[in-house]
């Protein structure tokens, strides 16, 4: 009786962790200076995004950022984690997680940190188009 329960809160538990993970927002490191290069040759607006593993606002921005993504189909969304690829925070001068940064024609145009607001983000991409 103890191992049917036992066995039942088991695969309760692995359930849950399984069900949470499948609607887990990406998080990946997608930056290469080679991208940006590229993207900013071509005259693309660039939309860079600086997260951390472990972040609840960086988590709020990057589900924001996806939507984003679908939405603005001549914009290119990179992102990387502060805490593993340093030398891309040092490259684009980001000291911290939740940082958004927009790019047009070689130029920073937009930089926020900590914005949850998907008006707010929305507005700040489309007025460069």
């Amino acid at each position: 009786m103890i191992y049917r329960l036992l066995m039942k809160q088991f695969f309760i538990i692995i359930f849950t962790l399984v069900s949470f993970n499948c609607f887990a927002v990406d998080k990946s490191t997608t930056f290469t200076i080679e991208k940006l290069n590229r993207a900013q040759s071509e005259g693309k607006i660039v939309v860079i995004n600086s997260w951390n593993e472990t972040c609840y606002t960086c988590e709020k921005q990057i589900k924001i950022l996806d939507e984003a993504e679908n939405n603005f189909n001549d914009i290119l969304f990179l992102s990387f984690e502060q805490q593993k690829d340093k030398e891309v925070a040092k490259f684009l001068g980001i000291e911290y997680w939740t940082t958004i940064v927009i790019y047009k024609n070689n130029e920073e145009l937009y930089r926020s940190i900590g914005e949850t607001k998907k008006s707010k983000i929305y507005s700040s991409i489309s007025s460069l188009i």
